[in-house]
C-alpha cells in the first residue's frame, strides 16, 4: 500500500449502501402516495418471481456502544418489547392491506439495536405474526444480529425452529483498552460459547462483525483479534473500517479524542494486515470489507456475479423489493426509498393514525437508476460495463475523464465499454465510487456528512 495514495485519496465519503445516498434524496417530489404506488409496482414486478425481503428494526439496547452509528434506544426496561413488537405487527398489516395478493417472504434480517434484547418468546410472536398474512419462499434465508453477551441458546435454538439459518456476532475487538473506550466489554470466551452453540444447533452461516481503526486499537491488537476469530472458524467474517463521525453521532463517539483514533496509513495498515491473517485461514475478501470461506453462499454468490448490496449491506440472494419495518427503518422498492421515523414516539403516533409510518423518501429518476447500477456493480463485482446502451447516461465520459488520475495510479483500468477496478485500487472503492455520484458532484456537502473513505 502506498502511503502516498492513502493521503492523497483518504476523504470523506459515502459508503453506497444505496444510490442516491440519504443526504441527496430528493424530498420534494415523495409523498406517501407516490411511496405506494412505488412499492407496488415492485411487488407486482417481483413477489411471484423472485419474492420479497424485510428488514426489522429492533432498537433496544441496555448500554450505549461508543463506536456505533445505529439508531437505538438505551434502556434496561424488557416492558418495552411487547408494545413495539405489536407496532411493527401492526405496520407490517398496512403494508398487506395493500399487497394485491399474499407477499412471499425470501429475506428476513433482524437487525438494531440489539436484536437479542427481545425474548425469544416476543421474537417468535414477531416472526409468527408476519406469517399470518404471508408465505415462506422455496428459497428463503433468514438471518438475525447477535450480541455475544445476551445472545442466549434459547434464542438461538427458537430463531432455528422457525427457519433463521445466518447470525453474526458482533465482536468489533478483544482489546480491554478497546472495549473500554467503545464501551462494549465481551469476552472471547463469551463470544466462543455463542458460536459453539449455533453450529450444534445446526446454523449454516456463522459471521463474526469485526472493526479496525477503533480508538486506541494498535496492530497487536488486530492481529490478537482475527487470531482468536480463525480459531473459531466463523463461515464469514465482516471486517468494517471505523466510521469515527462524532458530529453525527453526538455524545456517544466524543468519549475520547480524535489523536486517539488510528487515520490514514495507520489505520489502513491495519486492515492489510488483517486481510493477510484472514487470507491464510481460506477467506476471500468480497466486495467491501467482507470475506467468507469458499463453502460459504455469500463467496459463491460473488463468484457467480450474484452478490447484492442494500440497506442492510452485502447479501447474497437479491429481492427487488424490500420492505424496512420498525422506527428508523428504510424501504426499497429498487424504483424509490422510503425512511420510516426516526422517533419512537413519532412511529408509535403515526401507526395510532393507521399511517405508514413513513417520514421522507427519494424516488429515482432515469438517470438516478442507471448510476445505481453502476455503483452496484463496482460494490459487488468491481467492474462494470456500459456496453448496453441502457447503461449509459450523458455524464459518462466526463465522469471516466475524471477517474483518469486513478487510472495512471494503477487503481483500474478503463477500455472501450469497461470499467475494472485492480487489486491495487480495491480499497479505494468508495473513490471510484463517488465519480460516478452526479449528486453528491452537483452539490458538495458544507458540512461533515460521510466517514473517511480510507
Amino acid at each position: 500500500m502506498s502511503i502516498s495514495l492513502v493521503q492523497k485519496y483518504n476523504v470523506a465519503g459515502p459508503r453506497y449502501t444505496s444510490y442516491p445516498t440519504v443526504p441527496y434524496w430528493d424530498e420534494t417530489s415523495f409523498s406517501i402516495y407516490n411511496w405506494e404506488k412505488s412499492f407496488l409496482q415492485s411487488f407486482q414486478e417481483s413477489n411471484q418471481s423472485e419474492g420479497i425481503s424485510l428488514y426489522i428494526h429492533l432498537p433496544f439496547c441496555e448500554s450505549l456502544c461508543t463506536f456505533c452509528g445505529c439508531h437505538k434506544r438505551i434502556t434496561k426496561r424488557h416492558e418495552v418489547e411487547h408494545p413495539y413488537i405489536e407496532a411493527l405487527l401492526k405496520e407490517w398489516k398496512l403494508y398487506c392491506a395493500a399487497f394485491p395478493e399474499t407477499p412471499i417472504i425470501k429475506e428476513i434480517h433482524l437487525g438494531g439495536g440489539t436484536p437479542t434484547f427481545f425474548s425469544a418468546e416476543n421474537l417468535a410472536t414477531l416472526i409468527n405474526g408476519i406469517f399470518k398474512t404471508a408465505k415462506k419462499s422455496s428459497a428463503y434465508e433468514f438471518s438475525f444480529e447477535g450480541h455475544p453477551n445476551n445472545t442466549s441458546r434459547t434464542h438461538l435454538q427458537t430463531l432455528y425452529n422457525l427457519g433463521f439459518r445466518r447470525v453474526s456476532f458482533g465482536v468489533q475487538d478483544y482489546s480491554e483498552q478497546v472495549q473500554n473506550a467503545i464501551h462494549r466489554k465481551q469476552s472471547f470466551h463469551d463470544v466462543a460459547k455463542v458460536t459453539f452453540w449455533a453450529k450444534e444447533i445446526g446454523y449454516t452461516s456463522i459471521s463474526h462483525d469485526l472493526i479496525f481503526g477503533l480508538p486506541f486499537q494498535t496492530l497487536e491488537n488486530v492481529i490478537d483479534t482475527i487470531e482468536k476469530t480463525k480459531s473459531l472458524s466463523p463461515d464469514r467474517i465482516a471486517f468494517y473500517s471505523y466510521a469515527h463521525v462524532p458530529w453525527i453521532k453526538g455524545n456517544g463517539q466524543r468519549g475520547f479524542k480524535d489523536e486517539d483514533v488510528p487515520k490514514d496509513d495507520k489505520k489502513r495498515q491495519l486492515y492489510e494486515v488483517g486481510k493477510k491473517l484472514l487470507a491464510q485461514k481460506g477467506y476471500q475478501e468480497i466486495g467491501m470489507d467482507h470475506f467468507a470461506l469458499q463453502d460459504d453462499a455469500l463467496f459463491k454468490a460473488f463468484k457467480n456475479g450474484e452478490l447484492h448490496r442494500n440497506f442492510m449491506g452485502y447479501t447474497s440472494s437479491k429481492t427487488q423489493l424490500m420492505i424496512g419495518l420498525g422506527v428508523s427503518s428504510i424501504s426499497d422498492s429498487w424504483y424509490g426509498f422510503a425512511q420510516n421515523e426516526k422517533e419512537l414516539e413519532a412511529y408509535y403516533a403515526r401507526l395510532e393514525q393507521n399511517e405508514l409510518p413513513v417520514f421522507r423518501g427519494h424516488l429515482l429518476t432515469e438517470e438516478d437508476l442507471i448510476i445505481r447500477k453502476h455503483i452496484l456493480n463496482l460494490m459487488c463485482q468491481f467492474s462494470t460495463s456500459w456496453h448496453h446502451a441502457k447503461n449509459y447516461f450523458t455524464a459518462l465520459p466526463d465522469v471516466l475523464n475524471q477517474l483518469t488520475e486513478m487510472e495512471k495510479d494503477g487503481l483500474l483500468v478503463i477500455s472501450e465499454n469497461y470499467l475494472v477496478i485492480t487489486e491495487k485500487g480495491k480499497p479505494f472503492i468508495r473513490n471510484i465510487c463517488m465519480a460516478f455520484d452526479l449528486r453528491l458532484k452537483q452539490k458538495a456537502p458544507e458540512t461533515k456528512l460521510f466517514s473517511m473513505t480510507v
